[in-house]
C-alpha cells in the first residue's frame, strides 16, 4: 500500500490561534514541532500496518513548515512553493489512499481557525455544492480514484469530513470552544489517538469510496469584498457577478478548476484591506 499525506497546520492539537501558524509569530516554532510529531505518529503507524511507501505534502502557507530532520527516515517530503497543485501536489492514481492531517473547517463555518485558502474567501462552490479545502482536495483525490481514508483536526472538521466522505475515519485532536480556542489533547494523547485511527483507517480502506468530482465542473468563489472579485476576474475565462463579489469559471475537469482556484485566490490577495 502507498499512502499520501497532506498536512495543514490549523487542525493540529494545541494550535489555536495565529501565533502558532504564522512564521512571524512567537509560537510558530512550537507549532512546527507539534505538527511534525503528529505527522510522524501517522507515518509510523502506516509503516507498521504494512504500507510500503509514504509521501507527505507540507500544505500550510509557504509549505515549508515540517522539520525534515525530525521526520520518519523512510518518508518522502514534498516541501516549499510554488506548487502547481498546492495542498495535493504529487497526488496521483498510484496511491492506495490519502490522509488529511491538521485540517480545518471551511470559511464562514464554526471551527478552530476556519477559512478556505485565504481569509478573503467567504464561500467556494463546485457546481452548487459548497466546499472548503478538505472537499476540494478530496475531489482531486477522487479524480485519480484515491479515497480519503483519514481526516484529523477538530470536532467540527470531523463533521465536515463525515458529511463529504461516507465511511471516512476521523481523529479529533481538539474540540472547538471558539474560532481561536479549543479543548486540546496533549501531544502525547493526540499521538496515541492518531496511531490508533491510522490503523483503523487502513483496515477500513476497502469500504471507503473516492469522492468523485462532477464532469466539467463550474467553480464559483464568493469573496469578502468586490475588489477581491475584480482582481480574480482578471484571469481569462472568468465571469464576475455585477451584484455580488462572486466570480465563476467553467472548467474542463476538477484539475483545471483547482488550478483556476489557486490563480483566483492569489490575485484576490492583492487587494488592500482598507
Amino acid at each position: 500500500m502507498k499512502l499520501y499525506i497532506s498536512i495543514d497546520m490549523e487542525g493540529i492539537t494545541g494550535l489555536v490561534d495565529n501565533t502558532f501558524v504564522d512564521s512571524r509569530q512567537y509560537n510558530y516554532t512550537r507549532g512546527q514541532h507539534i505538527m511534525t510529531d503528529e505527522a510522524n505518529h501517522v507515518i509510523r503507524s502506516a509503516f507498521d500496518e504494512g504500507c510500503k511507501e509514504v509521501i507527505v505534502n507540507d500544505s500550510h502557507s509557504k509549505m515549508n513548515n515540517l522539520l525534515i530532520e525530525k521526520l520518519h527516515p523512510e518518508t518522502q517530503l514534498i516541501s516549499g512553493d510554488v506548487k502547481p497543485f498546492s495542498m495535493v501536489q504529487g497526488l496521483d492514481a498510484s496511491f492506495s489512499g490519502a490522509a488529511f492531517l491538521g485540517y480545518h473547517t471551511r470559511a464562514a463555518t464554526k471551527g478552530v481557525l476556519s477559512h478556505t485558502m485565504i481569509f478573503g474567501v467567504r464561500n467556494m462552490y463546485i457546481n452548487d455544492r459548497v466546499i472548503g479545502e478538505l472537499g476540494f482536495n478530496a475531489y482531486v483525490a477522487g479524480h485519480y480514484g484515491v479515497p480519503v481514508l483519514l481526516v484529523a483536526g477538530d470536532d467540527e472538521t470531523a463533521i465536515e469530513a463525515e458529511e463529504l466522505i461516507p465511511g471516512v475515519t476521523t481523529a479529533i485532536v481538539k474540540k472547538r470552544i471558539s474560532r481561536t480556542s479549543a479543548i486540546c489533547l496533549t501531544p502525547e494523547k493526540s499521538g496515541l489517538l492518531l496511531q490508533e485511527k491510522t490503523k483503523e483507517a487502513l483496515a477500513n480502506a476497502a469500504r471507503v469510496k473516492p469522492l468523485v468530482p462532477p464532469d466539467h465542473p463550474v467553480l464559483k468563489i464568493e469573496f469578502a469584498n468586490y475588489g477581491q472579485a475584480e482582481w480574480a476576474h482578471l484571469m481569462p475565462g472568468t465571469m464576475i457577478d455585477e451584484n455580488s463579489p462572486t466570480v465563476t469559471f467553467q472548467a474542463k475537469d476538477i484539475l483545471e478548476a483547482y488550478r483556476a482556484m489557486l490563480v483566483m485566490t492569489e490575485l484576490a490577495m492583492r487587494t488592500a484591506f482598507c
